[in-house]
């Protein structure tokens, strides 16, 4: 417990001295958590395959890459951390100033909520995907692809997700903790979007090919 509350006391003085370079140092560390918790996950899941077809043990050791923790944490330093600080704080001083709603209100909790999974959401998904793959080194119709077969799933799936997440966010978690507390979902978050990125042409994702059709005519 005292080593619980040193630390918070060492974020708490951080964030006060350093607000953005504590978010974005925040953000790297646990979007590389989640990016190796992804890799154990769909390694386990592929190695319990590989054991039902008697494959050796040798062939079953989990073994991290840390290139695409590496690239995965870059993502949490350069684009989670950084804008997610001015996103949050931007977002109440509109809520507050411009729209003059009451602080924690319903109305003024839902509004948020509104803005953040139509605006931030989307936009946070489209540049995951093509950040990890032209970190990847593919192509852009390659990154095109990607983005056909990853962006609806990921954008359906968490999108009964974090509006329950973002209730609570809004109204009681105050406006300087707020990045904190997503990036503590985005532990997980960062995990999801990792593995839904490894499943390539997975068999479950062609239950959202009638969304991405309707998208890739509406696009043409």
């Amino acid at each position: 417990m005292a080593m619980i509350l040193k630390a918070w006391n060492w974020y708490q003085n951080s964030l006060s001295v350093h607000p953005v370079k504590t978010q974005v140092t925040t953000s790297g560390v646990l979007w590389a958590v989640g990016d190796i918790t992804a890799q154990y996950i769909t390694h386990t899941t592929a190695a319990k395959k590989q054991l039902s077809l008697t494959v050796r043990e040798a062939d079953t050791k989990f073994v991290i890459d840390w290139r695409r923790v590496a690239v995965t944490s870059m993502f949490g330093i350069g684009f989670v951390g950084p804008v997610g600080h001015f996103w949050y704080e931007g977002l109440d001083k509109f809520i507050n100033h411009n729209l003059k709603l009451i602080p924690k209100t319903a109305q003024s909790v839902a509004t948020k909520v509104a803005m953040d999974g139509l605006i931030f959401g989307p936009i946070h998904l489209f540049v995951f995907f093509t950040y990890m793959g032209l970190s990847a080194g593919k192509t852009i119709p390659e990154v095109k692809e990607d983005l056909k077969r990853n962006y609806i799933p990921a954008l359906v799936l968490e999108g009964g997700v974090w509006p329950i997440v973002q209730i609570f966010n809004f109204r009681y978690v105050p406006v300087k903790y707020q990045l904190l507390y997503v990036n503590l979902f985005c532990l997980l978050d960062s995990a999801f979007l990792s593995w839904l990125e490894q499943q390539k042409d997975a068999p479950w994702k062609q239950r959202f090919q009638p969304f991405q059709s309707s998208n890739g005519k509406g696009a043409q």
